[in-house]
Formats: structure tokens, C-alpha cells, sequence
């Protein structure tokens, strides 16, 4: 009977522990998604050797209120800077022909399509529409609150009606974080 008790409590431990998971998935996986049930992606760019980027992953996509809105709302991409994954976009397909393995770790070649974003900084955490086009990067390391205040405006398609800083400075000073830290 224990042993069919602590099966269980493991078992529910698991399932508690992925329920905290972002449902990270390719961006060529989330554009086929996108087909099937629109929504807007989130895309986490990071490279292997960024200490901002580990922070991000450790504490921001770990909060337990993100996460569940994520997964909700969004498709979530993870995507290696300096990786080799093949990245279908827009009729384009990008690559990493100069990766060099002996550099896994640490700074190396620049994919394809992280030249054509332009991101440079990392983190970059990128948003695109339910139609897959391009909304815009935030570049550098956010925590779970600052990174709300842009799921939801882009989720709510608030950004649509921004168009001077004077009104995001509004949408700033009004917005009211839900997520606790």
C-alpha cells in the first residue's frame, strides 16, 4: 500500500511540475499551428553562453502565472541565436552554414534568421501576430511583471492603438500587473 501511495504522490509531482512548463515549441512547429488555431507567438532568442538568457529561462518563463498565460495565449518558441536549427519563414528557409560545433558554448556563428530579425542583444524575446508576420523584438532580460505588461497588450492587440510614446506612457502608467513575482 506504501508503495502504491508514494507512486501516486510521484506521479502528481510530475504532473504539478510539467503544469509549470511552457509548452515550448519550433517556430516552423508554431507556424503550422497557427493554421490550425490561430494565435500569436512568443519567441525566447537566447544563446548558449548568455547569463541574462539563463536568468530569463530560470526565473521569468518559470513563474507560474506567466506560464499558464503563455500557454494559453500564445505558441512559445524557443530559438538558439547561434543555433543550426532550419527555419521555414515567410517562403525563406535559414540556416547556419558557418556553426562550428567546437563552439557549442560559447560565441559562435550567427543564424541565418537572427541576422534577418536583426537581433543582436540577447535575450531578445520576439512577437509575432496570429498570421506569423513580425510585431517586435524586447530586447535584454525582463522578470515575470514586465514581461505581463507586453503579453497582454500584444495578446489584446492594444499595441494597434499606440502609436506615439506619449500614449504608451498612458498604457504604461495605467496597466496593473496581475502576475505575482
Amino acid at each position: 500500500m506504501k508503495k502504491y501511495i508514494l507512486t501516486a504522490l510521484i506521479t502528481l509531482s510530475a504532473i504539478a511540475i510539467q503544469a509549470q512548463e511552457i509548452n515550448w515549441v519550433t517556430l516552423n512547429e508554431a507556424l503550422v499551428l497557427q493554421k490550425e488555431s490561430p494565435k500569436k507567438i512568443i519567441m525566447d532568442v537566447y544563446t548558449n553562453w548568455c547569463g541574462p538568457c539563463i536568468l530569463l529561462d530560470k526565473n521569468t518563463f518559470h513563474n507560474p502565472d506567466l506560464v499558464e498565460y503563455v500557454n494559453k495565449n500564445y505558441y512559445a518558441v524557443k530559438f538558439n541565436a547561434e543555433g543550426t536549427q532550419d527555419i521555414t519563414y515567410k517562403g525563406n528557409t535559414f540556416g547556419n552554414p558557418n556553426y562550428d560545433p567546437k563552439k557549442a558554448n560559447k560565441n559562435n556563428s550567427p543564424h541565418e534568421f537572427s541576422n534577418y530579425m536583426g537581433i543582436e542583444v540577447f535575450p531578445t524575446i520576439v512577437f509575432f501576430d496570429e498570421n506569423g508576420d513580425y510585431i517586435t523584438p524586447l530586447k535584454g532580460y525582463y522578470n515575470a511583471q514586465q514581461l505581463e505588461l507586453y503579453l497582454k497588450m500584444f495578446n489584446e492587440d492594444k499595441h494597434k492603438e499606440i502609436n506615439t510614446q506619449e500614449k504608451f506612457n498612458e498604457y504604461f502608467e495605467a496597466f496593473k500587473p496581475s502576475f505575482k513575482s
